[in-house]
C-alpha cells in the first residue's frame, strides 16, 4: 500500500451566456506556471468543495457565486509523482460581479471546441470532453 498523499482540489468551468468557458494561466513563481487551467483550488480543512468555489472565485476573480448555481458536472483523478489529485469540476452559469484577474493570472473565455490549444495541467485535459458534450 502506498502512502502518497491525496489532495483534493475542486475547479469550476464559468459559462457565459455565448457558450465560453474561462480558463486562467497560472502565474509565474507558482508550481505549472503558464499552464491554463479552470479556476478553483484546494479545499482547506473543514470546508466543502462547493465553499471552496466560493471562496476562491472571490479571492482569484472578484465574483460573487451563490451556491445554487454550482453543479457538479464530473472529475479528474490523476497521480502526479509527489501526490494523487482528486479533483471535482463544476459548472457555473450564474454570478454577480465582473471577473478580473484579482492574482495576476491570465484570462480567457474560450470556446469548448478550442480548449484542446492551451496547455493545461495533466489533470485538466481529461474534463476537457465532458465540456465539449455539454456545450455541443
Amino acid at each position: 500500500m502506498s502512502s502518497i498523499k491525496l489532495t483534493l482540489v475542486v475547479a469550476v468551468a464559468l459559462i457565459d451566456t455565448d457558450n465560453r468557458i474561462l480558463l486562467a494561466q497560472r502565474p509565474e513563481g507558482k508550481q505549472l506556471a503558464g499552464l491554463w487551467e479552470f479556476p478553483g483550488g484546494k479545499v482547506e480543512p473543514g470546508e466543502r468543495p462547493e465553499e471552496t468555489l466560493i471562496r476562491e472565485l472571490r479571492e482569484e476573480l472578484g465574483i460573487d457565486v451563490k451556491e445554487p448555481c454550482l453543479a457538479p458536472l464530473t472529475f479528474a483523478s490523476h497521480a502526479y509523482e509527489t501526490f494523487h489529485l482528486l479533483m471535482p469540476l463544476y459548472v457555473c452559469r450564474r454570478w454577480e460581479g465582473f471577473v478580473q484577474p484579482l492574482e495576476g493570472q491570465g484570462l480567457k473565455w474560450v470556446k469548448p471546441q478550442e480548449l484542446r490549444a492551451y496547455p493545461m495541467p495533466p489533470a485538466d485535459e481529461p474534463l476537457i470532453p465532458f465540456l465539449v458534450d455539454l456545450l455541443a
